[in-house]
């Protein structure tokens, strides 16, 4: 079975990584979108995503690990939903910024800046390992 890579975004305000880490396990509910919610259904226990930190920050911040796949979502009194349950895995050795996204040309197709407003995302393989190098290079101007 192929590993498959998202991205999900979350406003800090309302759920922030840190939120993530003190609960050990979350749900990721609460999408409205139906092609989100299809990426949700279409998630499986084992996948990674990248938390995004969306409107305050906007930067990838941490990777998670889908612990829990085809659910149903608890605050959707219709049933017609997705949700999944995820787990932190760890930080970033620094955020990875959307304007650092923009500016690299090899990320210029990633579904984080073609369709902006979808808060779940896949990220093909390429785009994940190159965002995973860029965690780990020092800013120009940083120590």
């Amino acid at each position: 079975m192929t590993k498959s890579y998202w991205l999900m975004k979350s406003e800090p305000d309302a759920y922030s990584w840190d939120d993530l880490v003190e609960q050990g396990e979350g749900t990721w509910d609460g999408v409205r979108n139906h092609l989100a919610a299809r990426n949700l259904r279409t998630m499986k226990r084992g996948d990674e995503a990248f938390f995004y930190h969306s409107n305050i920050g906007l930067e990838i911040v941490g990777i998670i690990r889908i612990s829990k796949d085809g659910m149903t979502d608890p605050t959707d009194e219709t049933g017609k939903w997705a949700a999944v349950k995820v787990m932190p895995v760890r930080k970033l050795a620094r955020p990875v910024t959307l304007k650092e996204i923009k500016a690299t040309p090899e990320l210029a197709e990633m579904d984080l800046l073609r369709q902006s407003r979808l808060s779940v995302s896949m990220v093909r393989p390429d785009e994940w390992n190159l965002i995973l190098t860029m965690a780990k290079r020092k800013l120009p101007g940083t120590k």
